[in-house]
């Protein structure tokens, strides 16, 4: 198998592969396309989210300082909002539903590496996808980890290091993440 086959089959792959890193590079030149629109022109940002997303399905607006790793593998909803340098690693996909806000300096991170040295040395990662559903708020500076779903009409707490599951209709917080209280639903 290439590296690009394991990293899509789910496997430890080699995160310095030239197949590997070139979908990076073409990441990084299309972030740096979207930092040059000016913030005041909307249309035009969300133009530039556009080519860069694997999918839009409706409004989007990113501002300043977004950054990601392939771009193709971020697919949002509508009323999408990505407040000031947020950092999407989406080696494996992230969607992402409809009416969801991600505040400033928040992570979400299909990428892990291994926990042992030797595999650390090699450069091998892994890549797990971040599923994110409607009515989501992540307050500012949140971490979301490899594999993580995050259901419906959800709050995280600015800080808060999601690394499990969260269900649907509630306010989570700490790190790791936790319930603090549930919450109603008042839009279904």
């Amino acid at each position: 198998m290439t590296e690009m086959e394991k990293l899509q089959a789910g496997l430890l792959y080699s995160f310095d592969d030239p197949e590997v890193e070139a979908r990076k590079q073409n990441a990084v030149k299309m972030c740096e396309k979207l930092e040059q629109v000016p913030s005041w022109d909307g249309e035009r940002r969300a133009e530039a989210t556009r080519k860069l997303f694997g999918s839009c399905a409706g409004s989007v607006a990113v501002q300043k300082g977004f950054v990601c790793d392939c771009g193709k593998n971020i697919h949002v909803g509508d009323n999408f909002t990505a407040n000031y340098r947020v950092t999407i690693l989406d080696i494996a996909p992230v969607i992402i539903g409809d009416n969801v806000m991600i505040g400033p300096g928040c992570v979400l991170s299909t990428v892990g590496h291994p926990t042992d040295p030797k595999g650390r040395r090699q450069h091998l990662s892994f890549a797990k996808p971040i599923h994110i559903g409607n009515d989501v708020w992540f307050g500012a500076n949140v971490c979301v980890m490899p594999g993580v779903t995050i259901g419906n009409n959800v709050i995280v707490a600015a800080g808060a290091v999601v690394t499990k599951d969260l269900p649907d209709n509630g306010v989570y917080g700490g790190v790791p993440a936790k319930l603090i209280h549930e919450i109603e639903n008042n839009v279904e």
